[in-house]
């Protein structure tokens, strides 16, 4: 019975059609594939929030998307205290990149306040701290995530 309801839905959207014309390309937006999460795919969901061109901020916020980049790295080869998923986790409240996309759009921003990451999962934000050096900001994040107020393991 909820098959047919189902069947009838795709059929009255003419979604069914196309489903059969082109399986391969609707089928990764229909169906989970439990593809590994690497760094580069949250480098590449993530979008900076970044200030004017030229400006101080932006040095600094173009440093910290360096080491953005390098603790993503870390995470994903294990020399990190955390996963790419459990950043992933932290940021959004998800462990695997859903296939239709995320909504609202994940962002960076970044902190002049506070040392440690901050996230929004409702918003998709997460906050990065500016600071001074690559070894500072692994340690800052490694703890701010591990002290996050969720379980990483579920």
């Amino acid at each position: 019975m909820c098959e047919s309801k189902f069947k009838d839905g795709l059929l009255a959207l003419e979604f069914l059609g196309a489903l059969k014309q082109h399986p391969a390309l609707l089928t990764p937006v229909l169906c989970h594939v439990d593809k590994k999460l690497s760094g580069l795919d949250l480098e590449r969901v993530f979008k900076p929030d970044l200030s004017p061109s030229g400006s101080n901020r932006r040095l600094k916020e173009n440093q910290t998307l360096a080491y953005w980049a390098d603790y993503l790295l870390d995470c994903e080869e294990g020399e990190a205290a955390v996963s790419v998923e459990d950043v992933l986790m932290f940021s959004t409240g998800l462990r695997s990149l859903p296939p239709a996309g995320l909504d609202p759009l994940p962002q960076l921003e970044f902190l002049d306040n506070s040392p440690f990451p901050m996230a929004n999962t409702c918003g998709n934000v997460l906050k990065l701290p500016l600071l001074d050096s690559y070894g500072v900001f692994k340690t800052q994040m490694d703890f701010g995530m591990q002290n996050a107020v969720f379980d990483f393991t579920t």
